[in-house]
């Protein structure tokens, strides 16, 4: 389960804003969350509770406790999962496009997590219950490789690991339009939209991020790119590539959805894929090196954009347009980004 959180927010010079709206923003909620924390005696306005319509006035200090959710219990299911990797400490799957990867409200079945614990297989606690050993996330209509540790060992060694960008995570993706140069990188913070709280933003004073892009292939209206994180934020590629006005093609969030039958995409899909993990096993130090070539739905995308049909029936089209070949990769003894 998620821990209390708590924050405290000073009302500075722009005073006069309701309650509940600085509450929502200052403590990323929404507007209904913010003024239940208020009703619920959560918020207090220099030591006392105040209505959520209070216009607040400079030097306010407002202190807002934020609950941890309620509990709920995982349901074990029995959901087939693509195991590319497995011992004792660890797995890596890869995960298809459209299943969400741990419960949260209006997806507490039919997640990863679900599948994961009706494996019967020991998890890792180290994340939480609803985390289940999760190392690192992807979207929910992001497929690819993700780590799951099954020991608490394992899960804070890749933890350290990731944190410490030894953990080599490289993604395949298609934007609209052409980088102005083969190769891009965006380093820009990102955090929650102040305005749409269901959305990531680059925001000054959110949290750094930085990908690095290489463009693979230019087609007429797309460029084919590869992907590398130097950072693992919520949303990161696709924020990063909209934000220089090149959206992930099929992204419905950030910009990249129209025009789905020229990328011939279906529906909620965009074409971004966790290709490439490479990182040193927590216990052995053995080097795992894992590559998941593209699913049909993106082959046949790749095949349709590039005017290459035999790119849908290809073992993995990422190898014809060099993917996996780049000078800088670091020696398999090092294994670090940079």
């Amino acid at each position: 389960m998620s821990a209390e959180r708590t924050c405290q927010i000073t009302v500075p010079d722009d005073a006069g804003e309701r309650l509940d709206l600085l509450v929502a923003r200052g403590a990323g909620v929404s507007r209904t969350q913010a003024a239940t924390l208020i009703a619920n005696g959560h918020v207090l306005v220099n030591g006392t509770r105040a209505k959520a319509s209070y216009r607040t006035e400079k030097g306010d200090r407002v202190d807002v406790v934020v609950p941890p959710p309620p509990g709920r219990e995982i349901v074990p299911e029995q959901i087939p999962l693509d195991i590319v990797f497995e011992d004792e400490h660890l797995l890596v799957v890869n995960k298809p496009a459209g299943m969400v990867v741990h419960p949260a409200p209006g997806n507490w079945s039919g997640t990863l997590v679900n599948a994961l614990v009706g494996r019967g297989e020991p998890l890792a606690e180290g994340g939480g219950e609803d985390r289940a050993g999760l190392v690192h996330r992807l979207d929910k209509d992001t497929s690819g490789l993700l780590v799951v540790a099954k020991t608490d060992a394992a899960h804070r060694l890749l933890s350290t690991a990731l944190a410490a960008r030894q953990v080599t995570r490289r993604y395949v993706a298609v934007c609209w339009g052409h980088l102005s140069g083969d190769t891009l990188t965006v380093d820009q913070p990102i955090a929650r939209d102040p305005r749409d709280r269901t959305r990531m933003a680059i925001v000054p004073g959110g949290k750094a991020a930085r990908t690095d892009f290489v463009r693979l292939a230019r087609f007429d209206s797309v460029d084919l790119l590869r992907a590398h994180l130097h950072s693992g934020r919520t949303h990161q590629i696709r924020v990063h590539l909209s934000s220089v006005g090149h959206p992930v093609i099929g992204d419905d969030v950030y910009g990249g959805g129209g025009g789905r039958k020229l990328a011939a995409l279906p529906p909620r899909r965009h074409f971004l894929h966790a290709a490439w993990l490479r990182f040193r096993h927590p216990i052995s130090g053995h080097v795992i090196d894992l590559r998941s070539p593209l699913p049909p739905d993106l082959r046949q995308s790749l095949a349709t954009l590039s005017d290459t049909p035999e790119l849908a029936t290809h073992q993995d089209p990422l190898d014809v347009f060099g993917f996996y070949r780049t000078t800088a990769d670091p020696p398999a003894a090092q294994l670090a980004d940079d």
